[in-house]
C-alpha cells in the first residue's frame, strides 16, 4: 500500500530530504539520529502529554457549528485549535521541541516567525523551561503583528528584525539558519512548520498529529465513526494542516482539502498559491514546490495573512498535491476576510485570518447534506484585529 508519510530518508515521494550547508550537518544529523528514539521514550511521552493537558488545555473541542451547517446544508465541525494556550496550534509543536532540546542538552533556543504565533508559542515554552529565546521576525511582520511582538517580549524573548529581502517570513528563516550555523553546539532551532531539512517536517507533523488523533475519537463520540468525509485546513508552510490530515493520510475514503492564500488573485503577481504557481526547487533545506522565477530566484509571496505568505509549502503538502491525494484550493484575501466575518456573525467565533481561508471553502466546493466536514480552526483572531478593523472600517 502506498503511504503518504515520510520514508527513512525524509522523502515524501519526490519531495523532502536535507539540503544543507556542511556547517549545519552536525546539528541536523544529531537531531535526525535522536528524534524518534527520544519521542518514543516513555518519560518523554508522559511529560509531553501531561503538558498538553495541564498547560496547553488539550483536548481542544470538536464543535458542531449548527448555524454554519444550516447555511451550507452540510455537517460542519470545527476543530478548535484557537482555544489552545497562546491561541493557535503552534504550541503543540513548541512543547514537543522544547522537551526535545532539553533531552539533547541545548540551553539556547532560536525560532523564526511570520504571523508571530509560532514566536509567541516558542517564547512561551522557553519561559516555562527557563531557557534563553531568540526570535527572528521580518521587519514588515513586526509592524503588522505588533501585539504578538509585545507578547514575545513580555515572555522574555529577544526579537530580532530581519531587514533583508522582503523583510517577511522567508528572510526571518534565513537569519535563523545563519544564527544556527554560528552557534551549533548549545542551540536548538525550533522550526514552526513542516518545512526545513529532514527530520523537521516529520517531527513537526508528529507533534501536531495530536489534532487528528483527537478528531478521530471525538467524531466517534459524536457521529459513531472515526472518519469524516472531508478534513480541511489552510496551508502556508502547513503544520496545522499536517496535524489535521496526519491520521487520515492513508485513509483514501477521507477527502483532504488544503487551502492556500491566493492573495489578490493567482495571476496578479500578489499571491501565495504555491500549488498553482510553484515549481520544484529547494528552500530552507528541503526539496519542495516553490514560487520562483524562470532562473530559479524565489518570488515574493503575498497574502493579507502574515502566516500564509511563504513562497513554498512543506514537502508533505507538495507530495499530496503532486500525487493528487489532496485537493488544493486557492482563496483570495477578499473571500477569506468575508468568511472570517461570517464565522463571527454565525457562530460567535473570531478566527485568525489564516483559518478564515479554510472557512471560505464553501463558496468553492459543494458538499452533500450528510457529509461530515471537519475544518481545522487553527488560530484565533486577536492578533488580526487591526487587519480586520482596517479592512472592514470597523
Amino acid at each position: 500500500m502506498k503511504s503518504y508519510h515520510a520514508d527513512e530518508h525524509g522523502y515524501y515521494g519526490d519531495f523532502g530530504g536535507a539540503y544543507i550547508p556542511e556547517m549545519l550537518y552536525p546539528n541536523v544529523e544529531e537531531l535526525r539520529t535522536q528524534y524518534l528514539k527520544i519521542m518514543n521514550e516513555p518519560s518523554f511521552k508522559e511529560e509531553f502529554e501531561q503538558l498538553l493537558k495541564d498547560y496547553v488545555g488539550r483536548p481542544t473541542p470538536l464543535y458542531y457549528a449548527a448555524r454554519l451547517s444550516e447555511k451550507y446544508n452540510t455537517k460542519v465541525y470545527l476543530k478548535r485549535e484557537d482555544l489552545n494556550h497562546t491561541g493557535a496550534h503552534k504550541v503543540n509543536n513548541t512543547i514537543g521541541q522544547i522537551l526535545m532540546a532539553k533531552k539533547l542538552g541545548k540551553n539556547r533556543i532560536i525560532a523564526e516567525t511570520g504571523a508571530g504565533q509560532h514566536g509567541v508559542a516558542t517564547a512561551t515554552v522557553c519561559a516555562l523551561m527557563g531557557i534563553e529565546c531568540i526570535v527572528y521576525m521580518g521587519e514588515i511582520d513586526i509592524k503588522r503583528q505588533a501585539p504578538n511582538v509585545a507578547r514575545m517580549k513580555m515572555l522574555g524573548a529577544t526579537v530580532i528584525p530581519a531587514t533583508s529581502g522582503s523583510k517577511t517570513l522567508k528572510d526571518a528563516t534565513n537569519e535563523a539558519i545563519r544564527d544556527w550555523i554560528n552557534n551549533p553546539v548549545d542551540t536548538h532551532y525550533i522550526i514552526g512548520s513542516v518545512v526545513g531539512p529532514h527530520p523537521y517536517p516529520d517531527m513537526v507533523a508528529k507533534f501536531q498529529s495530536i489534532i487528528s488523533e483527537e478528531i478521530k475519537w471525538q467524531l466517534l463520540e459524536k457521529e459513531g465513526k472515526e472518519n469524516p468525509d472531508y478534513v480541511i485546513a489552510c496551508v502556508g508552510g502547513g503544520s496545522n494542516a499536517a496535524g489535521a490530515f496526519y491520521h487520515y493520510l492513508d485513509q483514501s475514503e477521507v477527502g483532504i482539502i488544503a487551502v492556500e492564500a491566493a492573495g489578490k488573485g493567482i495571476d496578479t503577481g500578489e499571491s501565495a498559491a504555491t500549488s498553482a504557481l510553484g515549481k520544484e526547487g529547494i528552500i530552507h533545506g528541503s526539496k519542495t514546490l516553490l514560487m520562483q522565477t524562470t532562473d530559479g530566484q524565489i518570488t515574493e509571496p503575498y497574502s493579507i495573512s502574515a502566516g500564509l505568505d511563504y513562497p513554498g509549502v512543506g514537502p508533505l503538502h507538495a507530495h499530496l498535491f503532486k500525487s493528487g491525494r489532496a485537493d488544493f484550493v486557492s482563496i483570495t484575501d477578499a473571500d477569506a476576510m468575508a468568511a472570517g466575518l461570517e464565522l463571527c456573525k454565525l457562530e460567535g467565533i473570531i478566527p485568525a485570518i489564516e483559518s478564515s481561508h479554510a472557512l471560505a471553502i464553501f463558496d468553492k466546493k459543494q458538499f452533500k447534506s450528510d457529509d461530515i466536514v471537519v475544518i481545522n480552526l487553527s488560530g484565533r483572531g486577536d492578533k488580526d484585529l487591526n487587519t480586520y478593523i482596517e479592512y472592514f472600517n470597523l
